[in-house]
C-alpha cells in the first residue's frame, strides 16, 4: 500500500469535508430546526450519494462511462440549480408558521443534496482517480478509498451536528437555518456562474 498517496488523499477529503458546502449547510440546518436525530438520518442520506458517485468514478477509471467537459459542466448545473431551488423553497417556508413548515432533512433530502452537490461531482470525477494507485489491486483500492470516504464524512458531519446541539438553540437556531439556506443560495448562484463559463469556454 503506497501510504504517502493515502495519507495525501485523506488529507484531502478532511480539507474537503470540513470546508463548509452544501452538505454541510443542509446538515447544520436541519440538526438546528429538526434535531440531532432527523440530521444523523440526513447524513446517511449524503452518504449514499457519495457512494453512488464513487461508483460513477469507478466507471469511469474501467472505461465503462466517459464524461466529456460539457457533460460535467452540465452535472455541475443541473445540480446547482436544485440547490438553489432547495434554498428558496427553505427561505419561503420561514416565513410561514413552525407547524406549517414541512421537514427539510432526512434520507431523501441529504441524498438529493449530496448527489447535485457541484463539489462532490468534480472530486470524485476530477479528482478522485488520482488516488487510485493507493493499492496494487483495483478492487482494494476503490475499498480503501471509499472506506476513508465513509468514516471521515461521518465522523466530520457528527462534529458538526454536535456543535449545533451544544450550542445552539431556540432563536439562534432559527438563525443558523436561515444562514444554512443563504449559503446553500450563494453556492448555487456561484455553480451556475461557474458553470455557464465552463460552457461557454468550450464553445469558443
Amino acid at each position: 500500500m503506497n501510504l504517502t498517496l493515502l495519507a495525501a488523499y485523506m488529507l484531502a477529503v478532511l480539507l474537503l469535508l470540513a470546508t463548509p458546502g452544501p452538505v454541510v449547510a443542509l446538515v447544520t440546518g436541519t440538526a438546528a430546526r429538526e434535531g440531532s436525530r432527523r440530521a444523523f438520518i440526513t447524513v446517511i442520506g449524503t452518504n449514499a450519494a457519495s457512494l453512488v458517485l464513487i461508483v460513477l468514478a469507478a466507471l469511469m477509471l474501467l472505461g465503462v462511462v466517459a464524461l466529456s467537459p460539457v457533460m460535467l459542466s452540465l452535472l455541475g448545473m443541473a445540480g446547482s440549480l436544485y440547490i438553489g431551488w432547495s434554498a428558496i423553497s427553505s427561505l419561503m417556508h420561514k416565513a410561514q408558521e413552525v407547524q406549517m413548515t414541512p421537514a427539510r432533512g432526512g434520507l431523501l433530502k441529504g441524498f438529493l443534496i449530496g448527489i447535485s452537490n457541484p463539489k462532490d461531482i468534480l472530486f470524485f470525477v476530477a479528482f478522485f482517480p488520482q488516488f487510485i494507485a493507493v493499492t496494487q489491486d483495483f478492487t482494494l483500492s476503490m475499498l480503501t478509498l471509499s472506506l476513508v470516504w465513509v468514516v471521515f464524512d461521518v465522523t466530520v458531519l457528527s462534529l458538526y451536528i454536535l456543535t449545533v446541539q451544544r450550542l445552539l438553540s431556540g432563536k439562534y437556531a432559527l438563525r443558523l437555518e436561515r444562514l444554512s439556506a443563504l449559503f446553500l443560495l450563494v453556492v448555487a448562484l456561484f455553480g451556475i456562474v461557474y458553470n455557464v463559463g465552463e460552457m461557454s469556454a468550450h464553445y469558443h
